[in-house]
Protein backbone atom coordinates (compact mmCIF):
# COMPACT_ATOMS: atom_id res chain seq x y z
CA UNK A 1 0.00 0.00 0.00
CA UNK A 2 1.70 3.29 -0.90
CA UNK A 3 2.14 5.98 1.52
CA UNK A 4 -0.35 8.50 -0.41
CA UNK A 5 -3.21 6.30 -0.09
CA UNK A 6 -2.18 5.23 3.50
CA UNK A 7 -2.63 8.90 4.18
CA UNK A 8 -5.72 9.14 1.94
CA UNK A 9 -7.61 6.03 3.90
CA UNK A 10 -6.45 7.83 7.32
CA UNK A 11 -7.67 11.19 6.52
CA UNK A 12 -10.81 9.69 5.34
CA UNK A 13 -11.69 8.15 8.68
CA UNK A 14 -10.52 10.90 10.65
CA UNK A 15 -13.02 13.02 8.53
CA UNK A 16 -16.11 10.43 9.65
CA UNK A 17 -15.13 10.49 12.96
CA UNK A 18 -15.11 14.17 12.82
CA UNK A 19 -18.28 14.57 10.84
CA UNK A 20 -20.00 12.45 13.63
CA UNK A 21 -18.62 14.42 16.48
CA UNK A 22 -20.16 17.59 14.48
CA UNK A 23 -23.20 15.74 14.18
CA UNK A 24 -23.37 14.72 17.72
CA UNK A 25 -22.66 18.70 18.96
CA UNK A 26 -25.52 19.94 16.52
CA UNK A 27 -28.12 16.99 17.15
CA UNK A 28 -30.01 17.88 20.83
CA UNK A 29 -29.59 15.10 23.12
CA UNK A 30 -32.50 12.64 23.42
CA UNK A 31 -34.24 12.13 26.79
CA UNK A 32 -35.50 8.87 25.69
CA UNK A 33 -35.06 5.55 22.99
CA UNK A 34 -38.26 4.83 21.87
CA UNK A 35 -36.73 1.87 20.57
CA UNK A 36 -34.82 0.46 23.29
CA UNK A 37 -38.23 1.79 25.90
CA UNK A 38 -35.54 3.37 28.37
CA UNK A 39 -34.14 6.70 29.38
CA UNK A 40 -31.05 7.81 28.04
CA UNK A 41 -27.55 9.27 29.50
CA UNK A 42 -27.61 12.86 29.63
CA UNK A 43 -24.21 14.82 29.67
CA UNK A 44 -22.85 14.95 33.19
CA UNK A 45 -22.11 17.76 35.72
CA UNK A 46 -18.29 18.25 35.64
CA UNK A 47 -16.42 18.06 39.18
CA UNK A 48 -13.10 17.68 40.23
CA UNK A 49 -13.45 15.06 42.45
CA UNK A 50 -15.69 13.11 40.12
CA UNK A 51 -12.89 13.45 37.54
CA UNK A 52 -10.13 12.44 40.26
CA UNK A 53 -12.38 8.81 41.12
CA UNK A 54 -13.09 8.33 37.29
CA UNK A 55 -17.08 8.15 37.76
CA UNK A 56 -17.22 11.38 35.29
CA UNK A 57 -14.84 9.79 32.46
CA UNK A 58 -17.16 6.91 33.15
CA UNK A 59 -20.32 8.91 32.57
CA UNK A 60 -19.16 10.83 29.51
CA UNK A 61 -18.28 7.55 27.90
CA UNK A 62 -21.72 6.74 28.99
CA UNK A 63 -23.48 9.54 27.23
CA UNK A 64 -21.50 9.78 24.03
CA UNK A 65 -22.71 6.43 23.80
CA UNK A 66 -26.40 6.95 24.75
CA UNK A 67 -26.41 10.01 22.40
CA UNK A 68 -24.74 8.52 19.27
CA UNK A 69 -26.28 9.89 16.31
CA UNK A 70 -28.47 7.17 14.54
CA UNK A 71 -27.59 5.07 17.81
CA UNK A 72 -30.56 3.00 17.03
CA UNK A 73 -29.94 2.30 13.47
CA UNK A 74 -26.25 1.43 14.39
CA UNK A 75 -27.48 -1.06 16.97
CA UNK A 76 -29.94 -2.80 14.78
CA UNK A 77 -26.77 -3.23 12.19
CA UNK A 78 -24.75 -4.70 14.32
CA UNK A 79 -27.40 -7.30 15.29
CA UNK A 80 -27.63 -7.50 11.63
CA UNK A 81 -23.69 -8.41 11.15
CA UNK A 82 -23.38 -10.75 13.66
CA UNK A 83 -26.47 -12.80 12.72
CA UNK A 84 -24.75 -13.21 9.71
CA UNK A 85 -21.63 -14.26 11.03
CA UNK A 86 -23.65 -17.06 12.54
CA UNK A 87 -24.15 -15.97 16.42
CA UNK A 88 -27.65 -16.55 18.37
CA UNK A 89 -27.27 -14.54 21.72
CA UNK A 90 -27.82 -11.24 21.32
CA UNK A 91 -27.54 -9.24 24.70
CA UNK A 92 -28.92 -12.01 26.73
CA UNK A 93 -31.69 -12.60 24.13
CA UNK A 94 -32.03 -16.02 21.41
CA UNK A 95 -32.96 -15.52 17.87
CA UNK A 96 -34.77 -18.66 17.34
CA UNK A 97 -36.48 -17.87 14.10
CA UNK A 98 -38.83 -15.77 14.13
CA UNK A 99 -39.06 -15.54 17.84
CA UNK A 100 -37.02 -13.91 20.27
CA UNK A 101 -36.64 -15.95 23.63
CA UNK A 102 -34.64 -14.39 26.79
CA UNK A 103 -31.94 -16.42 28.05
CA UNK A 104 -32.09 -17.30 32.05
CA UNK A 105 -29.29 -17.04 33.69
CA UNK A 106 -28.34 -19.29 36.69
CA UNK A 107 -29.59 -17.71 39.94
CA UNK A 108 -27.14 -16.33 42.32
CA UNK A 109 -26.28 -15.02 46.20
CA UNK A 110 -28.87 -17.16 47.13
CA UNK A 111 -31.68 -14.99 45.90
CA UNK A 112 -33.78 -17.81 44.71
CA UNK A 113 -34.07 -19.46 48.36
CA UNK A 114 -34.36 -16.37 49.96
CA UNK A 115 -37.61 -15.34 48.40
CA UNK A 116 -38.95 -18.64 48.84
CA UNK A 117 -38.18 -18.42 52.87
CA UNK A 118 -40.06 -15.06 52.64
CA UNK A 119 -42.93 -16.65 51.52
CA UNK A 120 -43.33 -19.17 53.52
CA UNK A 121 -43.76 -17.05 56.45
CA UNK A 122 -46.22 -14.86 54.89
CA UNK A 123 -49.30 -18.04 56.34
CA UNK A 124 -47.78 -17.15 59.90
CA UNK A 125 -49.05 -12.82 59.00
CA UNK A 126 -52.64 -13.68 57.31
CA UNK A 127 -55.38 -15.59 58.55
CA UNK A 128 -55.94 -16.63 54.99
CA UNK A 129 -54.88 -19.32 52.51
CA UNK A 130 -51.63 -18.09 50.53
CA UNK A 131 -50.75 -19.78 47.46
CA UNK A 132 -47.16 -19.76 45.40
CA UNK A 133 -47.48 -19.35 41.23
CA UNK A 134 -44.51 -19.55 39.60
CA UNK A 135 -45.12 -19.04 35.58
CA UNK A 136 -42.50 -20.16 33.64
CA UNK A 137 -40.31 -18.24 31.07
CA UNK A 138 -40.73 -18.98 27.16
CA UNK A 139 -37.23 -20.38 27.53
CA UNK A 140 -38.52 -23.17 29.73
CA UNK A 141 -41.95 -23.49 27.63
CA UNK A 142 -40.37 -23.23 24.46
CA UNK A 143 -37.19 -24.91 24.83
CA UNK A 144 -37.44 -27.07 21.74
CA UNK A 145 -37.15 -23.48 19.59
CA UNK A 146 -33.88 -22.13 21.21
CA UNK A 147 -30.52 -22.75 19.44
CA UNK A 148 -28.74 -26.41 20.10
CA UNK A 149 -26.39 -25.64 22.54
CA UNK A 150 -28.39 -23.21 23.50
CA UNK A 151 -27.54 -22.33 27.81
CA UNK A 152 -30.02 -21.43 29.62
CA UNK A 153 -31.28 -22.46 33.60
CA UNK A 154 -33.26 -24.96 33.42
CA UNK A 155 -36.34 -23.33 35.54
CA UNK A 156 -38.16 -27.00 36.82
CA UNK A 157 -35.63 -26.46 39.74
CA UNK A 158 -37.31 -23.24 40.72
CA UNK A 159 -40.59 -24.85 40.30
CA UNK A 160 -39.63 -28.27 42.21
CA UNK A 161 -38.29 -25.88 44.70
CA UNK A 162 -41.37 -24.00 45.22
CA UNK A 163 -43.75 -27.47 45.71
CA UNK A 164 -40.87 -27.99 48.34
CA UNK A 165 -42.01 -25.41 50.42
CA UNK A 166 -45.15 -26.66 51.98
CA UNK A 167 -47.29 -23.90 50.51
CA UNK A 168 -50.06 -24.79 48.01
CA UNK A 169 -49.00 -23.94 44.54
CA UNK A 170 -50.54 -22.89 41.31
CA UNK A 171 -49.25 -24.69 38.20
CA UNK A 172 -48.82 -22.67 35.28
CA UNK A 173 -46.27 -25.25 33.81
CA UNK A 174 -48.51 -27.69 32.98
CA UNK A 175 -51.11 -25.91 30.97
CA UNK A 176 -48.38 -23.75 28.99
CA UNK A 177 -46.96 -27.03 28.08
CA UNK A 178 -49.98 -28.02 26.85
CA UNK A 179 -50.51 -25.02 24.37
CA UNK A 180 -46.81 -25.37 24.04
CA UNK A 181 -47.41 -25.27 19.86
CA UNK A 182 -50.15 -21.87 20.71
CA UNK A 183 -48.86 -18.10 20.58
CA UNK A 184 -48.58 -18.24 24.69
CA UNK A 185 -45.81 -15.57 24.63
CA UNK A 186 -44.86 -13.13 22.79
CA UNK A 187 -42.47 -13.39 19.68
CA UNK A 188 -40.85 -10.28 20.33
CA UNK A 189 -41.23 -9.42 24.02
CA UNK A 190 -40.98 -11.70 27.43
CA UNK A 191 -44.61 -11.44 28.45
CA UNK A 192 -46.93 -13.99 27.74
CA UNK A 193 -49.96 -13.06 25.23
CA UNK A 194 -53.73 -12.37 26.00
CA UNK A 195 -54.09 -16.14 25.23
CA UNK A 196 -50.98 -17.41 27.70
CA UNK A 197 -53.00 -15.41 30.25
CA UNK A 198 -56.42 -17.29 30.01
CA UNK A 199 -54.41 -20.44 30.50
CA UNK A 200 -53.14 -18.75 33.86
CA UNK A 201 -56.17 -18.00 34.93
CA UNK A 202 -58.14 -20.89 34.29
CA UNK A 203 -54.71 -22.84 36.30
CA UNK A 204 -55.14 -19.79 39.11
CA UNK A 205 -58.94 -20.92 39.39
CA UNK A 206 -58.67 -24.18 39.35
CA UNK A 207 -55.68 -24.54 42.08
CA UNK A 208 -58.31 -22.44 44.51
CA UNK A 209 -61.06 -25.29 43.57
CA UNK A 210 -62.55 -22.57 41.44
CA UNK A 211 -64.72 -23.25 38.17
CA UNK A 212 -62.37 -22.15 35.12
CA UNK A 213 -63.59 -19.65 31.80
CA UNK A 214 -64.72 -20.95 29.00
CA UNK A 215 -62.55 -19.69 26.04
CA UNK A 216 -65.90 -19.94 23.51
CA UNK A 217 -67.05 -17.08 25.95
CA UNK A 218 -65.00 -14.24 24.90
CA UNK A 219 -63.96 -12.67 21.16
CA UNK A 220 -60.70 -11.66 20.79
CA UNK A 221 -60.54 -7.71 19.97
CA UNK A 222 -57.07 -7.08 18.02
CA UNK A 223 -56.10 -3.55 19.52
CA UNK A 224 -52.13 -3.54 17.54
CA UNK A 225 -50.12 -5.50 15.18
CA UNK A 226 -47.57 -2.83 15.51
CA UNK A 227 -45.87 -4.64 18.90
CA UNK A 228 -42.36 -4.29 19.32
CA UNK A 229 -41.48 -5.77 22.94
CA UNK A 230 -38.74 -5.36 25.22
CA UNK A 231 -37.01 -8.51 23.66
CA UNK A 232 -36.67 -6.35 20.51
CA UNK A 233 -35.57 -3.77 22.07
CA UNK A 234 -32.04 -5.45 24.60
CA UNK A 235 -31.97 -7.64 21.36
CA UNK A 236 -30.84 -4.98 18.35
CA UNK A 237 -33.06 -7.14 16.56
CA UNK A 238 -34.71 -4.95 14.42
CA UNK A 239 -36.35 -6.68 11.34
CA UNK A 240 -38.77 -9.09 13.01
CA UNK A 241 -42.66 -8.76 12.28
CA UNK A 242 -44.28 -6.81 15.10
CA UNK A 243 -46.49 -8.25 17.76
CA UNK A 244 -50.49 -8.52 17.92
CA UNK A 245 -51.70 -7.43 21.07
CA UNK A 246 -55.82 -8.68 21.42
CA UNK A 247 -58.21 -7.72 24.71
CA UNK A 248 -60.74 -10.28 25.77
CA UNK A 249 -62.39 -9.37 28.42
CA UNK A 250 -65.20 -6.72 28.06
CA UNK A 251 -64.65 -3.86 30.05
CA UNK A 252 -68.58 -3.28 31.58
CA UNK A 253 -69.39 -3.84 35.05
CA UNK A 254 -65.44 -3.78 35.68
CA UNK A 255 -64.51 -0.63 38.03
CA UNK A 256 -60.62 -0.43 38.10
CA UNK A 257 -59.47 1.72 40.98
CA UNK A 258 -55.50 2.70 40.83
CA UNK A 259 -52.93 4.42 43.44
CA UNK A 260 -50.24 5.59 41.95
CA UNK A 261 -49.25 8.09 43.97
CA UNK A 262 -50.76 7.11 47.24
CA UNK A 263 -54.37 7.99 46.40
CA UNK A 264 -57.06 6.66 44.37
CA UNK A 265 -57.75 7.68 41.25
CA UNK A 266 -60.29 6.38 38.23
CA UNK A 267 -58.56 3.68 36.51
CA UNK A 268 -58.75 1.43 33.02
CA UNK A 269 -59.11 -1.89 32.46
CA UNK A 270 -57.32 -1.13 29.07
CA UNK A 271 -55.59 2.05 28.89
CA UNK A 272 -55.29 2.39 25.03
CA UNK A 273 -53.24 5.79 25.30
CA UNK A 274 -49.89 3.24 25.55
CA UNK A 275 -50.85 1.84 22.35
CA UNK A 276 -49.74 5.08 20.23
CA UNK A 277 -46.17 4.79 22.42
CA UNK A 278 -43.46 2.19 22.38
CA UNK A 279 -44.41 -0.08 25.71
CA UNK A 280 -47.74 -0.85 24.03
CA UNK A 281 -47.84 -4.29 26.81
CA UNK A 282 -48.33 -1.40 29.99
CA UNK A 283 -51.81 -0.76 28.21
CA UNK A 284 -53.04 -3.76 30.71
CA UNK A 285 -53.99 -2.01 33.65
CA UNK A 286 -52.07 1.19 32.49
CA UNK A 287 -48.77 -0.80 33.70
CA UNK A 288 -46.81 -0.40 36.94
CA UNK A 289 -48.47 0.83 39.45
CA UNK A 290 -48.21 0.37 43.82
CA UNK A 291 -51.78 -0.58 43.85
CA UNK A 292 -55.32 -1.52 41.64
CA UNK A 293 -58.19 -3.10 42.53
CA UNK A 294 -60.62 -4.49 39.64
CA UNK A 295 -63.84 -4.80 41.05
CA UNK A 296 -67.08 -6.69 39.62
CA UNK A 297 -70.12 -5.09 40.26
CA UNK A 298 -72.06 -8.26 39.03
CA UNK A 299 -70.95 -10.69 41.74
CA UNK A 300 -70.88 -8.17 44.87
CA UNK A 301 -70.72 -11.48 46.90
CA UNK A 302 -67.99 -13.16 45.55
CA UNK A 303 -64.48 -13.39 46.98
CA UNK A 304 -61.50 -11.11 47.16
CA UNK A 305 -58.31 -11.95 45.64
CA UNK A 306 -55.22 -10.35 46.41
CA UNK A 307 -52.37 -10.71 44.11
CA UNK A 308 -48.31 -10.35 44.77
CA UNK A 309 -47.34 -9.28 41.61
CA UNK A 310 -45.08 -8.60 38.58
CA UNK A 311 -45.89 -7.81 35.78
CA UNK A 312 -47.58 -10.50 34.07
CA UNK A 313 -50.41 -10.47 36.44
CA UNK A 314 -51.52 -7.26 34.07
CA UNK A 315 -53.20 -9.22 31.60
CA UNK A 316 -54.04 -12.13 33.90
CA UNK A 317 -55.96 -9.89 36.21
CA UNK A 318 -59.24 -9.08 33.84
CA UNK A 319 -59.78 -12.39 33.75
CA UNK A 320 -60.10 -13.23 37.32
CA UNK A 321 -62.50 -10.36 37.66
CA UNK A 322 -64.96 -12.49 35.66
CA UNK A 323 -64.57 -14.97 39.32
CA UNK A 324 -63.87 -12.57 41.76
CA UNK A 325 -65.75 -9.84 43.39
CA UNK A 326 -62.50 -7.73 44.21
CA UNK A 327 -58.97 -8.50 42.50
CA UNK A 328 -56.43 -6.47 44.34
CA UNK A 329 -52.95 -6.07 42.87
CA UNK A 330 -50.13 -5.20 45.08
CA UNK A 331 -46.52 -4.60 43.50
CA UNK A 332 -43.74 -5.08 46.27
CA UNK A 333 -41.33 -2.16 44.29
CA UNK A 334 -43.58 0.33 45.13
CA UNK A 335 -46.00 -0.80 47.52
CA UNK A 336 -44.77 -0.30 51.34
CA UNK A 337 -47.63 -0.79 53.55
CA UNK A 338 -47.39 -4.33 55.60
CA UNK A 339 -49.32 -7.06 53.51
CA UNK A 340 -51.42 -8.38 56.77
CA UNK A 341 -52.53 -5.03 57.43
CA UNK A 342 -53.88 -4.87 54.00
CA UNK A 343 -55.47 -8.26 53.93
CA UNK A 344 -57.28 -7.41 57.25
CA UNK A 345 -58.69 -4.09 56.32
CA UNK A 346 -59.84 -5.12 52.96
CA UNK A 347 -61.84 -8.55 53.77
CA UNK A 348 -59.28 -10.33 51.12
CA UNK A 349 -60.30 -14.01 50.88
CA UNK A 350 -57.02 -15.50 49.75
CA UNK A 351 -53.35 -14.33 48.79
CA UNK A 352 -51.96 -15.39 45.56
CA UNK A 353 -48.25 -14.72 45.67
CA UNK A 354 -47.67 -14.57 40.72
CA UNK A 355 -44.36 -14.09 39.97
CA UNK A 356 -42.48 -14.95 36.37
CA UNK A 357 -39.55 -17.02 36.67
CA UNK A 358 -37.11 -14.76 36.07
CA UNK A 359 -38.19 -12.02 37.79
CA UNK A 360 -38.66 -14.24 41.15
CA UNK A 361 -34.86 -15.18 40.66
CA UNK A 362 -33.41 -11.62 41.01
CA UNK A 363 -36.16 -9.61 42.85
CA UNK A 364 -35.08 -7.98 46.20
CA UNK A 365 -38.59 -6.91 47.27
CA UNK A 366 -40.03 -9.89 48.31
CA UNK A 367 -38.79 -9.25 51.37
CA UNK A 368 -41.56 -6.78 52.00
CA UNK A 369 -43.68 -9.79 53.42
CA UNK A 370 -41.81 -10.28 56.31
CA UNK A 371 -42.86 -6.77 57.62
Amino acid sequence: MSKAYSRFLTALFCLFLGGLLVWHVLLPDRDRSEVENRTLTQLPEFSWESLKDGSYTAAVEEYFADQFPLRDEWTGLKARTEQLLGKTLFNGVFLCGDTLISQVPAPENGQMEKNLSYIQRLPEKVSVPVYLGIIPSAAEVWKDKLPAGAQSWDQTQLLEAAEETGLPTIDFHTPLTLHAQEPIFYRTDHHWTTLGAFYGANALLESLGMEPLNQEDYTPQVVSESFNGTLYSTSGIHWLTPDTIEYWVPEDGLTVTSWRTGEAAPGMLYDRSYLEHKDQYSSFLGGNQPLCVIENENLPDGDRILLVRDSYSDALAPFLAQRFSQVHLVDLRYYRMPLAQYVAENDIDAVCVVYSAQNFLTDRDLVMLTQ
